[in-house]
């Protein structure tokens, strides 16, 4: 049996007060392509389907279509509400697209659903745990000893009454520890969210949603697939994917990824303001990606960013790496401040906060404008 593993989608996601919509319109119209050349049996998306627990009426639309089309094509859906979805709305509708095959994970009651699916080896139980806290589980089972998170997945899983003889799958939206994080997740302090690994033990594949990197946990069959697109410049460097999940025979799974190309890359940029305008260096590159220009210039460039986006006209963030930025002298009190003319307690100022002493220039501007403040 051929999965696809899922997560993360973020519908009507900004990022740096760019809206995304229109790139993750394409890229689930990527994922659209590969379905129909790889056939898969079954659609796995493991929660934050949404930005936000109220989502946009065009993140809203999106998710509809995309369903739709997954509808036509009768491949059975099963998906979980994130930290970032709410669940009521998440799962609204869920009885009725039962029956299209599109399987929503309902509020948490105590009660995972679960669907079963068969091929030539047998039948494969689907588990749909939505992102869970400890209190949501120990209002339903108040009987339970629950203190974290770890506490609140292993009861849950304990009453869902796995046949481990069997073939099983579970969807889940959880922090597993070790999991390395990325810039674009909410982050509990201290860790608390963390979940052990060891309570999905009882799963021949765990489809793990939350983290935007892709990566295994523990056994290779314990897995983040990572987010479609790259939502923040501590994941330039990932390369995204859909994992694809073979079960055979009971305990023989094979994974595999297909590459994800993006509409827009968003990919970081370093160099000087010539640098990084001059021709031969960017008019091979596709200037309509999402841009983090990092400028070396000592000085700063009056207007950078206007300048820039005339190349680069989804330049997102622009930043300084100069000896100014990479010492970050700590600004004190001036000393002898009566003995010193105006322009000498600039000076003294500039250095500090720049790391180098103002240019003749510089100091015959200062002076033009002290003397006007002066008249």
């Amino acid at each position: 049996m051929k999965l696809f593993h899922l997560s993360d989608l973020h519908l009507g996601k900004r990022v740096n007060e760019f809206s995304m919509i229109e790139d993750q319109k394409y890229i689930l119209k990527e994922i659209l392509t590969r379905v129909n050349e790889e056939k898969p049996d079954g659609i796995l998306i493991a929660g934050d389907v949404y930005d936000r627990s109220v989502p946009t009426e065009d993140a809203m639309k999106l998710w509809d279509e995309f369903l739709i089309s997954l509808a036509e094509k009768k491949v059975p859906v099963f998906a979980i509400s994130g930290n970032h979805d709410s669940a009521i709305r998440f799962s609204d509708h869920g009885p009725l697209v039962d029956v299209t095959g599109i399987h929503l994970s309902p509020v948490y009651d105590g009660n995972a659903k679960h669907f079963t699916l068969t091929d030539e080896f047998g039948e494969v139980n689907f588990y749909l745990l939505p992102f869970i806290k400890p209190a949501t589980v120990r209002n339903v089972f108040p009987d339970e000893e629950i203190s974290d998170y770890t506490d609140a997945c292993r009861v849950a899983i304990e009453h869902m009454e796995v046949d481990e003889n069997k073939r099983n799958v579970i969807l889940a939206h959880q922090f597993v520890t070790g999991a390395v994080r990325c810039e674009s997740e909410e982050v509990v302090v201290g860790g608390l969210d963390n979940v052990d690994a060891s309570v999905f033990d009882a799963f021949d594949y765990v489809a793990l949603g939350h983290i935007h990197g892709k990566q295994k946990i523990g056994r290779e069959e314990v897995r983040y697939c990572g987010t479609p697109l790259k939502y923040s410049f501590s994941e330039k460097d990932h390369e995204k994917s859909i994992t694809v999940v073979e079960l055979l025979k009971k305990d023989e799974v094979k994974i595999s990824e297909i590459p994800l190309v993006p509409r827009r890359d968003l990919r970081e940029i370093k160099g000087s303001y010539a640098d990084l305008t001059l021709k031969e260096n960017y008019e091979n590159t596709n200037t309509e990606d999402y841009i983090h220009a990092v400028l070396t210039d000592e000085n700063d460039v009056i207007d950078a960013i206007g300048k820039l986006r005339v190349i680069y006209p989804n330049l997102m963030k622009l930043s300084y790496d100069n000896k100014r930025t990479r010492e970050q002298r700590v600004v004190t009190d001036a000393t002898d401040v009566e003995q010193k003319t105006p322009l000498e307690l600039f000076a003294e100022f500039y250095e500090k906060q720049n790391n180098s002493e103002m240019s003749s220039e510089q100091a015959a501007f200062v002076t033009e404008c002290i003397e006007s403040i002066w008249e």
